[in-house]
This record gives C-alpha cells, sequence and structure tokens, in this order.
C-alpha cells in the first residue's frame, strides 16, 4: 500500500498530503469530466502526463480509498478505475477549482462546462456526484 506522510494534523495540510498535487487533481478531473476509467486513457489527457507519475498518483489515490482498481471486463491484463464515495467527494473540489481557473485565469476555458455551473453550481455538483457514483456501480 502506497503510504502519504502527514506534514501536520491541519485539514488543510492533511488534504493536501493527498489531493495537492496537480497530477491527482487532474486524474479525478478525467474522471469526473471525460468517463476516463483506465490507465491508457488517462494518458491520453492533454496534459501528457508521464506513465511513472501516473502509475504513483493512481497507487496513491487507491490507497488513500479514493478510487477503486479492478481487472478490465473485456482484457485480463488491463484494469479500471472508479470512485468511492471519498473520491465522490472531490467533486465540489474540483468545480471550486474550474470557476477558480475561469475567473483568474485568462487562458482557461471550458464554455459548456462553465455555463452549466454558473446557471446552478449546486445542480451542476449534484450531477456530477451522481453520474460519479452510478459509474462507481456500474
Amino acid at each position: 500500500m502506497k503510504e502519504v506522510k502527514q506534514r501536520s494534523t491541519c485539514p488543510v495540510s492533511t488534504s493536501l498530503d493527498v489531493l495537492g498535487d496537480k497530477w491527482t487533481l487532474l486524474i479525478l478531473r478525467d474522471m469526473v469530466f471525460a468517463g476516463k476509467s483506465t490507465y491508457g486513457q488517462f494518458l491520453q489527457s492533454a496534459e501528457k502526463m508521464a506513465t511513472n507519475v501516473l502509475a504513483d498518483r493512481l497507487a496513491v489515490l487507491e490507497s488513500q480509498g479514493i478510487l477503486t482498481k479492478a481487472v478490465a471486463a473485456d482484457k485480463k491484463s488491463k484494469f479500471t478505475y472508479r470512485l468511492t464515495e471519498k473520491g465522490v467527494d472531490t467533486v465540489p473540489i474540483i468545480i471550486a477549482l474550474i470557476l477558480w481557473g475561469t475567473k483568474h485565469c485568462p487562458t482557461a476555458v471550458d464554455l459548456g462546462l462553465l455555463e452549466e455551473l454558473q446557471s446552478g453550481k449546486d445542480a451542476a455538483i449534484e450531477k456530477y456526484q451522481r453520474l460519479a457514483r452510478e459509474k462507481a456501480l456500474a
């Protein structure tokens, strides 16, 4: 099991010990908003994560109970990843980052999602949490 070293007992610090890496948040983003669930799909992200970094972050997320890993139904050498309830609870965090980024970073654009969030952030959070739960149970 991959261990995460806690630097303090501060809730912000302990959350960052698990989620404070950009690659971790991008994996979660891809799971929630792009429906990605396999190693190969994560490698196709625009940010071009290195394979060793992806493997490490997936191991950390699994060891922290944020996602589960299972053998894929179509190929025994392939794994699929699904969010746990703890992972579903990261949806509001990711949405907050999306809103902050579109407000303060002039090059950040996702107009479809932004319009959805601006018309009802709480409804969007509930929608994406529901979709993530449904996918986890599939």
